[in-house]
């Protein structure tokens, strides 16, 4: 129950954290950049809130259940947040569609870029540790 409902409340706060952002996306030194952390926010707001409301279907370990709530937090917030400074840096790393222009610095690109592998790796391993719970077999009933 525990992770269900931090689940829920993490994803409660990025998908305000998201509403938030659309309010300042058109004064960032990328605007589309901006848009696209606005999205993120809401988006990965809305997969958490979806996630911990199926939680009491997933079947972990109590270890697996703790790395599953801290990867998929991880991985949404840090998308979000890695997502707000490519808007406003003006990386072009991973973003030539929204950032076609970019004028960051190299080490800022790098380490944008940086967080956006680690939030696809853990995002990978955070739902593929949902799935397993989810296909995982039900306690017999008593």
């Amino acid at each position: 129950m525990h992770t269900q409902r931090r689940l829920q409340q993490l994803g409660a706060a990025l998908f305000m954290a998201g509403m938030l952002t659309g309010f300042i996306s058109g004064s960032v030194a990328n605007p589309r950049g901006g848009l696209s952390a606005h999205l993120q926010g809401v988006m990965n707001g809305t997969f958490l809130l979806a996630v911990g409301s199926t939680w009491p279907h997933v079947r972990l370990s109590s270890a697996s259940d703790r790395a599953a709530l801290w990867l998929l937090a991880y991985g949404t917030w840090i998308n979000w947040i890695a997502t707000l400074l490519a808007a406003i840096l003006n990386t072009g790393v991973f973003s030539p569609v929204t950032a076609p222009h970019p004028t960051a610095a190299k080490w800022q690109d790098q380490a944008v870029g940086a967080l956006f592998v680690s939030v696809g790796v853990t995002m990978v391993a955070g739902v593929g540790l949902v799935i397993r719970g989810l296909l995982a077999a039900r306690p017999a009933a008593k």
